[in-house]
């Protein structure tokens, strides 16, 4: 049990209307997980208005509300506080809940369109390698040292995400490495977090269906920096056009990382091949198991941030060397006739082109590139045909299919798509709405030495049909189609 007075601690509170000395047992934004010693708080959502549900919390014995508006009848016995912003005050509260986890240990924060999870799932791999206890947060899966948890969100709500943070500083973890979202500083789920850094990466299309406007995606971004403390620090990638953005009114020690232009630590790629990266890393070179630019720029990042919290450079390039990265990004099988067939979560304009890019710096020259490549429904439709533009530019084959359509008709995503494919390149295009179908084809129409890339749904393990998920892995079915033994 909480005292609520210590769970309002740094809460602004604009109105009470009972006491702050009674006892809490748990914290909820859902009313249907109300009970006796709750504090329900009344969040204002993109579909539902938590408002709407405090009559039902407190007939489930929620004994404490907070709220942006009081209600008309005020409950006998219950606890009102009125707050500017609700989601906010649950960020402060859930972390003081849990006696502010984020402090007991260096919790980084990596922000941006694409590269997120690679950079913050090679952090993790690092630092266990250096002999730290640590705990990840990510897209694919949340870890504690050893131990595996489900992921649901890229950043998980508020309650989700302290419990997690506490469970780390129960089992001794020194670091932290977290994806943050730019739904996740929107929605205030990073509220009364202490972050020992935060690292930008890059920003392009992504996300307007929530964001609205590219302005908006950029300022949630930018929120996270804004945000940082003078003891933290703040790394962007100085080569994104975006990067300086960034920074510009952050507390935190600027740093930069580039390929291209002048930074505090600097890269240049030697080799790029299917085998491997050869990088001149601050003067020194090293041969690294990752493949692509992007990856340099992943590397880089995670090795400016290594220096950053003070560890070895020696050691850190030595750890870094022997990494692989994330599962689905740029994940690539070879079967016995040489056809190579890459699994990536490429679900942007960008990061699709990077992918190609990429393959088209390794090819030789002869292979035939062949892309299969889906939208997700309920997302963004802008980016549907420029991401079909894309694959088409860049590839000698594209097969336009399903990827998680959800509630949407998959053939109108597809038709969505369709509509970036311009009339020269209509004739190597195709549509299959079955992804399953569209693989196969894809390895039928393969020849030895060609290349086939599976764009994005990466590392997930389901489809989402209709709102519900069925068992579906990217690389499973082309280790099947390609005859390889998995």
């Amino acid at each position: 049990m909480k005292i609520l007075r210590d769970i309002l601690y740094g809460v602004s509170l604009r109105k009470v209307v009972g006491t702050t000395d009674a006892e809490v047992s748990a914290l909820c934004f859902d009313s249907r997980k109300a009970a006796p010693g709750v504090l329900f708080f009344a969040i204002r959502g993109t579909e539902s208005d938590g408002h709407s549900f405090i009559g039902k919390a407190i007939e489930l014995g929620a004994e404490a509300v907070i709220c942006e508006e009081l209600p008309a009848e005020l409950h006998t016995g219950v606890n009102y506080f009125m707050v500017e912003n609700a989601a906010k005050a649950l960020g402060v509260a859930a972390a003081n809940f849990h006696d502010r986890p984020s402090e007991k240990l260096k919790l980084v924060g990596v922000t941006g369109t694409n590269g997120k999870t690679t950079i913050a799932t090679l952090l993790f791999q690092l630092f266990r390698d250096l002999g730290y206890k640590v705990g990840l947060l990510s897209t694919v899966q949340n870890q504690i040292n050893e131990v595996i948890i489900a992921s649901t969100h890229t950043t998980p709500n508020p309650l989700v995400l302290n419990s997690l943070l506490a469970e780390m500083v129960d089992s001794g973890c020194d670091y932290c490495f977290m994806e943050v979202s730019s739904h996740a500083v929107a929605q205030a789920r990073i509220e009364g977090l202490d972050f020992a850094g935060g690292i930008f990466t890059n920003l392009t299309h992504d996300h307007l269906d929530f964001h609205k406007t590219f302005d908006s995606y950029l300022k949630a971004k930018k929120g996270f920096f804004d945000g940082l403390g003078n003891k933290a620090f703040a790394l962007t990638n100085i080569d994104d056009k975006n990067g300086m953005v960034m920074l510009q009114n952050t507390k935190a020690h600027k740093k930069s990382y580039g390929l291209k232009n002048i930074a505090d630590f600097k890269a240049k790629i030697i080799e790029n091949h299917f085998s491997g990266l050869l990088l001149n890393i601050d003067g020194e070179e090293v041969w690294f198991k990752m493949v692509g630019s992007f990856n340099a720029y992943n590397l880089l990042a995670v090795y400016a941030t290594a220096l950053l919290l003070d560890q070895d450079r020696t050691k850190v390039l030595t750890s870094l060397s022997r990494l692989s990265g994330a599962e689905g990004r740029f994940d690539y099988i070879i079967s016995s006739s040489g056809i190579i067939g890459i699994v990536d979560y490429a679900h942007t304009p960008d990061a699709v082109q990077n992918v190609l890019s990429t393959i088209q710096d390794i090819r030789k020259g002869t292979e035939q590139v062949i892309t299969v490549l889906g939208c997700g429904g309920d997302r963004d439709k802008a980016k549907r045909p420029v991401m079909a533009q894309v694959a088409c530019d860049w590839s000698n084959k594209v097969i336009l299919t399903s990827d998680n359509p959800r509630t949407e008709v998959p053939e109108q995503i597809i038709r969505d798509m369709e509509a970036g494919v311009m009339p020269q390149n209509k004739k190597k295009t195709l549509s299959i709405t079955d992804r399953k179908e569209a693989i196969r084809t894809a390895c039928h129409l393969a020849k030895p030495g060609d290349i086939i890339l599976v764009a994005g749904k990466g590392h997930e393990k389901y489809q989402d049909i209709g709102g519900v998920k069925l068992p579906f892995d990217d690389k499973e079915i082309l280790i099947e189609f390609l005859n390889l033994v998995s």
